[in-house]
């Protein structure tokens, strides 16, 4: 009798910073960012300043990537891979209006790891896995003041998603330790946050180590 193929578990959902939309004090951010990659697993940070001059950009990532790197972390930039590759960034994460993936591939290089935004739409998403992304973020799943948002999916956009693509996906907007465990429960494979990190009561550490353990516990 043949043996069924062993499928190998998911490996767990983990979390992806995102950094506030302003920073008014960059060394004082960058032992914030310190304090929060010490704290637990985190697989990437997302550099997104908006509104913001090309210079101010470009310095963030110059503290911050230091940063991130030294604990293993992928450093992105949110909407703009010609400043991205200036820059020395992993990747880029581009939106539905920030040009194509195609163009970002070009600019980026094989290598480069390119994430799009996908809204609550799996036929976004499956056009971009087959234009080669690397992953796809869903959302906003809650409410949010980070930024003006639409789009509200059902987590069963990730299930769906999980069991039949296998490109990684990001679940983005409003989560918290609070409602994290859904999601990764769900099927995403990161949870792309920002406020509930930086706007924490007990700090960004704090905030870290919660999302942590709640991951861990809905593997």
């Amino acid at each position: 009798m043949a043996r069924e193929p062993v499928v190998p578990p998911r490996p767990p959902c983990r979390l992806y910073l995102i950094t506030p939309p302003a920073i008014d004090d960059l060394s004082a951010f960058a032992g914030r960012l310190e304090s929060a990659l010490s704290a637990g697993d985190v697989a990437a940070l997302q550099i997104r300043l908006k509104p913001a001059e090309d210079a101010d950009v470009l310095a963030a990532v110059e503290v911050l990537a230091p940063v991130a790197r030294a604990h293993g972390v992928a450093i992105l930039l949110n909407d703009r891979p010609d400043l991205a590759r200036r820059a020395g960034c992993d990747g880029v994460h581009i939106g539905q209006s920030d040009g194509s993936l195609a163009e970002a591939r070009r600019i980026l290089g094989p290598d480069a790891m390119i994430g799009v935004t996908c809204h609550d739409s799996r036929d976004l998403a499956m056009d971009a896995a087959e234009a080669g992304a690397d992953y796809v973020a869903f959302g906003a799943f809650f409410p949010t003041d980070t930024k003006p948002t639409t789009h509200r999916p059902d987590p069963e956009i990730l299930t769906i998603w999980q069991e039949t693509v296998e490109v990684p996906c990001v679940a983005i907007g409003g989560i918290t330790p609070d409602n994290a465990a859904g999601l990764a429960r769900a099927g995403a494979d990161f949870v792309a946050v920002s406020a509930a990190v930086w706007g924490h009561p007990d700090g960004p550490a704090a905030a870290v180590r919660a999302f942590n353990q709640v991951l861990a516990e809905n593997a």
